[in-house]
């Protein structure tokens, strides 16, 4: 039979309810192995019971390994006293019986030296009792409701904390955070829970539950200092985090700050550090304490595909080169080796681009770049060197845009044209919506970007506008969204001179790895006559892909793409649409998942490859 629970030390609502507290299992002497086999026996096994006591229990965790002697089997068990009763309380059983019996015997009535079998036999008997629900749940001094959509917080009514619902103790906790985070919302940056009571009626199987709010002053930043800077200016970076003195505190402030400054990769650490209390103008002086990384950075990386070939690319970085977080990275790229080993056909690129955050907002970046590139492609061959310069402006954590000059000079050498040299100059706008959890592998939200590009031909004389449009999706489900579904679709038209007098790479072409898969890098386009492949004045591409997680780090896909290039700025569809489908393998890291697509054309012509194999790092999109 169950015996009463032992009276040892036990928190449930952040209160200690009873009793001493427990030595851990390390705190005790050290004995030889005690070995021990364990059963559960669970009265009512409702919503998976017996599974979430399993799941709490360190004797039913660590049954494959012995105890450190029998004071460690002992302190294992008095432990899981604790550990289960939380579980019952967390699943609104407050009336329940635990017994732990080693050897026939109640564990808590043994002392730590006493003998025991080897093996030991563990018995764990749980007696659940009735479920309890909430016959008050009450919140005093609650928080007004918000005017600005962007204070508002869940109500705890709908987390559970409401008369009549199952009193759960993870309700009561999550009331209290939402009630005290709703104040906060609001400008009171030091409201705290006063008074909590949570008492359970046995004879009714309900629990009275009564949270008292203090909110406190209403807060107003103070100033903010900034310490651990040793190479940053700490004026400026008081400045980089938009909190004015004066302002009414808003805690998404203090988050989007974080995120602001985390943007710079400056810091290895660095977090908002509030005053204890208000000044007696209920000013809040705020602490940025931060931790540097070494200004300097080297790296190198890699992608192949059977198509393309490898491609290796390496950089130097100076992420603080002024002493304001400004960026200057060095880069040097080679590609195509493998398709071919001739040096003068492989491609090139060098450069280097300077960005400086913090002009004019601190959510306004300049960015200025020069790249000088040699291009080797079936379609052509691209020498040219480019420089551009304008500012990148985020409005939220969610939508940017950009705003940039460009211009450059180039020489084509194709079959179709011959040899031609270009210079353009042009201003190029984007505007971009990006809700994804994660760039490089995510499960759910949207991708949205739009980019228009007016420029000028200077050799022929000819004007030209350039859109894109491009949307991405994601949907995940299952347990850790371990299956997700993601689409692409992009389009693009191109309006002015004919195509013999725009530049090659204005053009658009399709093909490649973030693509159409089981095509060769910009292969797809539009035919001539003479039998050679030229960019199109209209685009239109889209991908569907199947994502499962079999493991934590092992997951695989399936895909397939489809990409048109059309010779009319509107599509005609004229020419065939390109299929590519596949599957792929990902092996997850923290950097995002390194990717191997396999890939076939699913209308080969006549120069397209039987299969193509990618690898890269991140998702295809």
């Amino acid at each position: 039979m169950a015996a009463p629970l032992p009276a040892h030390a036990f928190e449930i609502f952040g209160l200690k309810l009873f009793g001493r507290d427990e030595p851990a299992e390390e705190d005790l002497v050290i004995g030889e192995p005690q070995n021990y086999d364990v059963e559960f026996a669970v009265s009512e096994d409702e919503d998976g019971l017996e599974r979430k006591l399993r799941g709490a229990s360190t004797l039913w965790a660590d049954r494959e390994e012995p105890a450190s002697g029998a004071a460690g089997l002992l302190a294992k068990a008095r432990g899981d006293y604790r550990r289960l009763l939380a579980t019952l309380y967390s699943e609104g059983r407050y009336g329940g019986t635990i017994s732990i019996r080693i050897d026939g015997r109640e564990a808590a009535e043994l002392a730590p030296d006493a003998t025991l079998a080897e093996p030991a036999t563990v018995l764990v008997t749980v007696d659940p009792g009735p479920l309890f629900t909430f016959r008050e749940a009450e919140i005093v001094n609650q928080a007004p409701p918000a005017t600005n959509r962007r204070d508002e917080v869940d109500d705890p009514r709908d987390e559970g904390f409401a008369a009549g619902e199952v009193a759960k103790s993870g309700a009561v906790l999550r009331a209290e955070r939402l009630a005290v985070e709703a104040w906060r919302q609001q400008g009171h940056a030091k409201a705290e829970i006063a008074d909590r009571r949570v008492e359970a009626a046995h004879d009714a199987d309900v629990i009275d539950a009564r949270i008292t709010v203090d909110p406190g002053q209403k807060a107003y930043y103070g100033p903010v200092t900034v310490e651990g800077a040793e190479r940053i200016d700490p004026e400026w970076l008081a400045w980089m985090t938009g909190l004015r003195q004066g302002q009414e505190y808003d805690p998404d402030d203090i988050k989007r700050a974080g995120t602001r400054i985390a943007r710079l990769d400056v810091f290895r650490a660095a977090r908002f550090q509030e005053a204890e209390m208000l000044d007696a103008n209920g000013m809040l002086p705020i602490t940025y304490i931060v931790q540097e990384r070494l200004p300097r950075r080297f790296g190198v990386g890699g992608t192949y595909s059977t198509i393309d070939g490898l491609g290796l690319e390496t950089f130097w970085l100076h992420r603080n080169l002024f002493g304001r977080a400004e960026r200057l990275r060095v880069e040097a790229k080679v590609a195509g080796i493998g398709e071919t080993f001739k040096p003068d056909e492989f491609t090139y690129r060098v450069g280097a681009t300077f960005v400086k955050p913090g002009v004019y907002t601190p959510d306004t970046d300049f960015t200025a770049s020069l790249f000088g590139d040699r291009e080797v492609l079936d379609a052509y061959t691209r020498t040219a060197v480019t420089a551009t310069g304008g500012f990148t402006h985020l409005f939220s954590e969610e939508l940017s845009a950009k705003l940039f000059l460009m211009g450059g000079r180039a020489r084509f050498d194709d079959d179709e044209f011959g040899r031609r040299d270009f210079t353009t100059v042009g201003v190029s706008g984007s505007l971009s919506y990006d809700s994804r959890d994660n760039a490089a592998d995510a499960t759910e939200g949207l991708f949205l970007e739009a980019t228009a590009y007016p420029f000028y031909e200077f050799e022929y004389g000819n004007p030209a506008f350039k859109a894109t449009a491009e949307a991405r999706a994601y949907y995940g489900f299952g347990a850790e969204n371990r299956f997700v579904l993601a689409g692409r679709l992009k389009l693009g038209m191109l309006t002015g001179p004919s195509i013999a007098q725009l530049p090659p790479d204005m053009l658009f072409f399709a093909g490649g790895g973030g693509s159409v898969r089981g095509y060769g890098y910009r292969n797809i386009g539009v035919p001539t006559a003479a039998g050679n492949v030229i960019g199109g004045r209209s685009l239109a591409e889209a991908s569907v892909e199947a994502r499962v997680r079999v493991t934590d780090s092992i997951g695989v896909v399936g895909f397939v793409d489809a990409g048109y290039v059309g010779e009319d700025t509107i599509p005609s569809f004229n020419e065939d649409v390109r299929v590519g489908a596949g599957v792929g393998l990902r092996y997850i890291t923290g950097l995002g998942p390194i990717r191997l697509d396999v890939a076939v054309p699913l209308d080969r012509r006549e120069g397209d490859p039987s299969v193509g194999v990618y690898v890269g790092i991140g998702q295809a999109f």
